[in-house]
């Protein structure tokens, strides 16, 4: 997607509600992933496009926010099958404060994912990237903006959660990914991530 294009796309994904509550810890992985052992993950976040309503967020800081959500939730498998995953941050709004009820934006990721085999050639799992968006997710206390209750980096942090849980919901819609026999699913379906 160009930038062109991804701009206003942030713009308007920034101004609306993500319907899905908000959870603070991880839920106990799928015995579908019992095989999975993660590798390497590569985040690279240089080229991202920030919002124009958006909280300054750094490409450093977008890193080490990806890969602390990665690690935690695929760290807690450890099966025998190696994969790698790279993920590039394609775009972001980081709510700021705005005006409750009035001018309130939500935050959003946007990033696509590859997922690497662990062999000699590192063959892609999906053939194209697979782009993903993610919203903060809805509380209590983010009802009026997360701008307005929670810091850039708790903001960052919760997106990254769910950008890492979308990962884990994607790998989980296509199990041809962990069992090669298994037949290719013609179509994927979307991932919208909520935390869980």
């Amino acid at each position: 997607m160009t930038h062109t294009l991804l701009r206003p796309l942030l713009l308007v994904a920034s101004l609306f509600l993500a319907a899905c509550e908000t959870q603070t810890t991880l839920q106990a992985p799928s015995e579908a992933l019992a095989g999975f052992k993660l590798g390497h993950a590569v985040v690279l976040a240089e080229k991202a496009v920030q919002a124009p309503i958006s909280r300054n967020a750094t490409p450093e800081e977008w890193t080490t926010a990806m890969n602390t959500a990665v690690a935690e939730r695929f760290g807690r498998l450890n099966g025998d099958q190696v994969y790698h995953l790279g993920i590039h941050i394609d775009g972001f709004a980081v709510a700021p404060p705005g005006i409750p009820l009035v001018v309130s934006p939500k935050s959003v990721l946007i990033f696509s994912v590859t997922l690497f085999a662990n062999d000699s050639g590192g063959r892609k799992l999906n053939e194209k990237p697979k782009q993903i968006t993610v919203f903060e997710g809805l509380s209590g206390e983010t009802v009026l903006g997360s701008g307005l209750t929670r810091t850039k980096a708790e903001q960052m942090q919760n997106l990254a959660f769910n950008g890492a849980k979308a990962i884990e919901d994607w790998i989980l819609e296509n199990p041809h990914f962990l069992n090669p026999s298994l037949p290719v699913p013609v179509e994927e379906k979307p991932v919208q991530g909520g935390r869980g």
